[in-house]
């Protein structure tokens, strides 16, 4: 019997690379079962690797998904006071830099030696997924790319819940840096219309995106102001160590290179620095006392003296542990309290990395600017400060909208919008990558807008995530057992 005019209108569809035949229907899936030591204790998981999260892929190499359940799960038993349908979703990225960023997997950090997040999250009773998304170096990857990808994943996660071993509505999503920034941008824009577009393109699952939680590592984000927010921080200080790096991924190997500002660049940083008392007093941001948090135009006021408040915080917890912390000499110390500090001091001791401005280059040289290229420009501004400022020829500056998609705090309060509850963020106070201010306000919006934040600046890390990983997982198990769906 020949086919119908019908049924080869679908096997052309179906061959078309404009369309793609893939199946959403974790059912279909089938997993293999691995083990791994971790801390001396042997688990057993069945891995379900390299599913495909959307219908129309773009690039399968970067959309997909691994999916990890401990095996003790199918046979009806619990871990961690954690059962098959009660297990929360570890939901790990791996990006670094705005990079393109394959799926994860349960392993031994080379660098470590240790235990990875994922394999330490099975350990603990969480089910694991870890979504693969675009990144700046592809034409399909610029933004907002990465964001669409990583919301396109878990609406798999949620269109499968009743499929899947684990409980979809106690998504907590992970990452460093980049990923960090994206893991809070995941938090923040729940169910946000404003990416459906890109979400329908895709054939993504036909479900919600908001997740339950956020653990965010050291987070290049707000990247509009972050600027502003480095010179505000740095700015006087004209010595630096540059990272030279082969790609701006926080994984490989680093280089340091040492330099001193120009006179163009100084006079960028001293244009730069009033702009971030602007910023910061236009947000209206208050503390846990209601107090106004502003700064003036000389960058002095309520919001240093609460950065300094928390480097104080994370100080006293070291004396409190027995630490010695005489060499912080920015730090004045009393009868063992932590008493004041000097911020400016602690911005040298801690010491200026980048050069400015710090993310949008004038001269379109830095990883961000390749971020808000499109697929026919490699490379934009995405401020007017460096646009107005441009040295590289023939640069454009990107669509506002876009910029808007890669920035959290333009969604947290967002009506029609479902922010996560809970977030825990950390920023090292010997992290150079981006100012301590940008972390802190976000955690300061959406402290004031009824989220649970738990914010620390941990003493002496630098940028880097999952150092404290038994912290990570008491603080996941907190959340999801006391809390309601």
């Amino acid at each position: 019997m020949k086919p119908t005019l019908f049924a080869l209108s679908l096997m052309f569809a179906f061959a078309s690379p404009a369309w793609s035949a893939y199946d959403l229907d974790f059912s279909k899936q089938t997993g293999r079962t691995q083990t791994a030591e971790v801390n001396g204790q042997t688990i057993t998981f069945r891995a379900y690797e390299n599913i495909v999260y959307v219908q129309k892929p773009v690039d399968t190499q970067y959309q997909t998904l691994n999916i990890y359940i401990p095996e003790a799960y199918f046979q009806q038993g619990k871990i961690n006071g954690f059962n098959a349908q009660t297990a929360p979703i570890f939901f790990p990225n791996q990006v670094g830099g705005y990079m393109p960023a394959t799926a994860g997997k349960p392993e031994i950090d080379k660098r470590s030696n240790q235990a990875n997040a994922m394999l330490v999250a099975l350990s603990k009773g969480f089910v694991v997924a870890s979504a693969g998304a675009r990144g700046r170096t592809l034409s399909h990857g610029k933004a907002p790319a990465a964001i669409v990808d990583l919301k396109a994943a878990v609406r798999y996660l949620k269109a499968n819940d009743k499929a899947m071993i684990g409980d979809a509505n106690k998504i907590i999503s992970n990452g460093t840096s980049a990923g960090g920034a994206l893991s809070a941008l995941l938090g923040a824009t729940g169910n946000s219309r404003d990416y459906l577009p890109y979400l329908k393109q895709l054939g993504a699952a036909q479900a919600k995106d908001d997740i339950f939680a956020v653990s965010a590592y050291c987070p290049i984000t707000n990247l509009e102001h972050a600027d502003a927010a480095y010179e505000w921080q740095f700015n006087g200080i004209n010595d630096y160590q540059k990272m030279s790096i082969a790609q701006l991924d926080y994984r490989v190997e680093r280089k340091l290179v040492a330099g001193t500002l120009t006179a163009e660049q100084i006079t960028l940083s001293n244009q730069l620095k009033p702009l971030f008392p602007q910023y910061i007093n236009g947000l209206k941001l208050k503390d846990a006392q209601g107090k106004l948090l502003t700064l003036d135009a000389n960058g002095q006021g309520s919001f240093k003296q609460h950065i300094e408040h928390l480097l104080l915080q994370t100080a006293q917890q070291q004396l409190d542990a027995g630490k010695d912390l005489s060499s912080a000499t920015w730090l004045s110390i009393q009868n063992g309290k932590a008493h004041a500090v000097d911020f400016t001091a602690y911005a040298k001791a801690a010491g200026r990395q980048k050069t400015p401005p710090a993310f949008d280059d004038v001269n379109l040289s830095a990883g961000e600017n390749q971020l808000f290229g499109t697929s026919s420009i490699d490379k934009q501004h995405f401020t007017a400060f460096s646009q107005t400022h441009n040295t590289a020829q023939g640069a454009t500056l990107a669509a506002p909208h876009i910029v808007r998609l890669m920035n959290p705090m333009n969604f947290i309060g967002q009506r029609q919008t479902h922010t996560a509850q809970h977030w825990r963020i950390r920023h090292g106070t010997n992290d150079r990558d981006t100012s301590l201010a940008i972390p802190t306000v976000l955690a300061l919006k959406l402290q004031n807008h009824g989220k649970k934040v738990d914010f620390a600046l941990p003493w002496g890390q630098g940028h880097s995530g999952d150092y404290d990983l038994e912290e990570l997982f008491t603080w996941a198990k907190n959340i999801t057992q006391n809390s309601p769906k």
